[in-house]
Order: structure tokens, then C-alpha cells, then sequence
């Protein structure tokens, strides 16, 4: 089983500058509190086939996982898959970006979740969380970014 979750956010910040934001994915712990560290390998700027190293919790337990960049496209798409072998993963993901007339961004996000092995019975559990968490990822991820990009 899979299924798929989304959000949208508006920022109030330039379109090239949410993208350069976004694409730096060890900015994700400010927006993402499951995230408790991640790195970016090669340690350079985000490019495809850049990973994301990274240690999340949820239910409560800790897991490794590793995202490979498949698309960047500046100022506005960028994609991911999750090579990380665990019971649930992100078998794609990406950010849509769109400059609006006011010289805000409209943002997003969304994750195709897959479950293997055990996890097609855990995978359902988890989108209907990630569903009920999207308005909110998606408030999070404006909050962090208008505080981490100075306005113009």
C-alpha cells in the first residue's frame, strides 16, 4: 500500500530565496521536530544526487534515513526519493515553488509514502497522521523560513 500527502504554505519572502532555502535540507530540523540531525553528502552545495543523512523519531522510535536529490530546477521544483531501506518510506517527494505578484512564494510539499514488509500495515497509520499534520507543516515550514530569510 501507498499513499500521498500534501501541503501548501504561502511565504512572505522571494521565490529564489525559499528555493535556496528548501534545497539545503539540513535547514529541515527548524520546520520538522521529528528530525533530530541530518547532514548533506557530499558537504556542497545541493545538486542531484546530493543525500541527506539524516536520524528521525517517530512513534517514538528512532530511525536512520538517506534522501537523494532527483530534481532541482531553480527557482521552482525540487524532488526526492528515500534510499534508506525502512518498513515505511518516501518513494518520492518534492516541493513545487510559484512566485506570486507580491514577491511572496506559494509553497508545496508533498511525500508518496510506501510501506514494505510490515509496514504495509503500518503505512496507512502513518499517512493518516502526516494527513492530519499538513496544515501544520505547512504553517512550520512559512514560520521558518520568513525567520531564516531577512526581508527585503
Amino acid at each position: 500500500m501507498s499513499g500521498r500527502f500534501e501541503a501548501t504554505a504561502e511565504v512572505d519572502r522571494p521565490v529564489e530565496e525559499v528555493f535556496a532555502y528548501l534545497a539545503d535540507g539540513r535547514n529541515d530540523p527548524q520546520f520538522s521536530p521529528r528530525v533530530l540531525k541530518i547532514e548533506r553528502v557530499p558537504d556542497a552545495p545541493t545538486t542531484v544526487g546530493t543525500v541527506f543523512r539524516s536520524t528521525v523519531k517517530d512513534a517514538g522510535m528512532k530511525t536512520a534515513r538517506e534522501f537523494r536529490i532527483t530534481d532541482l530546477t531553480a527557482p521552482s521544483r525540487i524532488r526526492w526519493a528515500e534510499v534508506s531501506k525502512n518498513s515505511v518510506t518516501v518513494s518520492e517527494g518534492g516541493y513545487d515553488l510559484e512566485p506570486l505578484a507580491d514577491g511572496r512564494t506559494r509553497v508545496r510539499i508533498f511525500n508518496v509514502l510506501e510501506g514494505h514488509g510490515l509496514g504495509r500495515l503500518l503505512v496507512g497509520l502513518a499517512l493518516v497522521a502526516a494527513r492530519k499534520d499538513a496544515d501544520a507543516f505547512g504553517a512550520r515550514i512559512r514560520t521558518a523560513a520568513e525567520a531564516a530569510i531577512a526581508p527585503r
